[in-house]
């Protein structure tokens, strides 16, 4: 890779992130790069500044933070087909990142991106649009909007907790009616996020699959479902009185849905491609640590396997 301007993200309001993006900022000057850097966060959004002020083309992403982070960065980076290397530098869970012990030599690092020894893994992303009227509408009446991890549609209001009555449609043809918390449609990427909470399977991040899944839905018989690349997920609020149904796009409010209108949600034509350093990176591996699996619980060697 000719690596000759990066953008440095970290988290915001957290000193162990800056830092290491400091010095991240520091090796790649002496190398001639030019660096965007800026803190992300809830109210902290750098990427339009980023984008809107690069006079070359930005070849890569350095993201120090958690999951949260990397979630920004995608949904910011991922139509300009940057890559993103993701690092867990003062985050928690850290599905989506390459651990802290892998990104602390930085020059070694470094290295290997100016000499091409990474691998780079893409992962489908949704996008969601709301329309007004029947289906035969097709003129959008918000922007577009992305995620990584899934877009979820459920009530949020101050002062109580809101029922959401939603009806679900895959490509024109009704599927099922949900009354409960709202409900999840996401990625193989997501499946280990909010949708495993509420139920969900978990899917491997190289498929290419969406998954619906209701949350505390008041009726045994609505399950998850796993659903093709190509369909159109709809979803209409049916009964809203006090205007309560929002739509987020991983975990952050995108707009108000109201009835009468309808969230169509597929397959966005871009994809986020992340960076792994590691040499023999593996999704189970990352189950069983992040998810204590195999053995965590039953203290028990498999004799067998030899």
């Amino acid at each position: 890779m000719e690596i000759k301007q990066v953008i440095i993200a970290h988290k915001a309001r957290d000193p162990l992130s800056q830092q290491w993006a400091e010095q991240y900022a520091q090796h790649l000057e002496k190398r001639g790069c030019h660096v965007l850097m800026g803190p992300s966060g809830a109210k902290d959004n750098p990427y339009p500044v980023f984008l809107a002020s690069r006079n070359v083309v930005i070849d890569l992403a350095i993201v120090l933070g958690g999951d949260g982070t990397a979630l920004a960065a995608a949904r910011h980076l991922a139509p300009e087909g940057i890559p993103i290397l993701a690092a867990n530098v003062g985050g928690h869970l850290g599905f989506l990142t390459e651990s802290f012990e892998d990104v602390q030599n930085t020059e070694n690092v470094i290295d290997r991106l100016f000499q091409d020894r990474y691998a780079v893994q893409s992962r489908v992303m949704l996008q969601a649009t709301v329309y007004e009227g029947s289906r035969t509408n097709l003129e959008p009446i918000s922007d577009r909007f992305l995620a990584l991890n899934e877009m979820c549609i459920k009530p949020a209001s101050a002062y109580r907790m809101p029922t959401s009555f939603l009806e679900m449609e895959v490509d024109g043809e009704i599927v099922d009616q949900y009354q409960g918390d709202g409900l999840i449609v996401g990625t193989p990427s997501g499946s280990t996020c909010y949708n495993t909470s509420a139920g969900g399977p978990i899917l491997h991040p190289g498929m290419a699959a969406i998954t619906v899944t209701p949350i505390c839905p008041l009726s045994l018989s609505s399950r998850p479902i796993v659903l093709p690349p190509g369909s159109v997920v709809s979803v209409w609020p049916l009964a809203d009185p006090e205007h309560d149904t929002k739509l987020w796009m991983d975990g952050v409010l995108a707009t108000s849905v109201w009835p009468g209108q309808r969230v169509d949600v597929s397959m966005a034509n871009c994809e986020a491609k992340f960076i792994i350093l590691r040499e023999n990176y593996s999704f189970y591996e990352t189950l069983r640590e992040k998810l204590q699996w195999a053995g965590a619980r039953i203290r028990h060697i498999n004799n067998h396997r030899n």
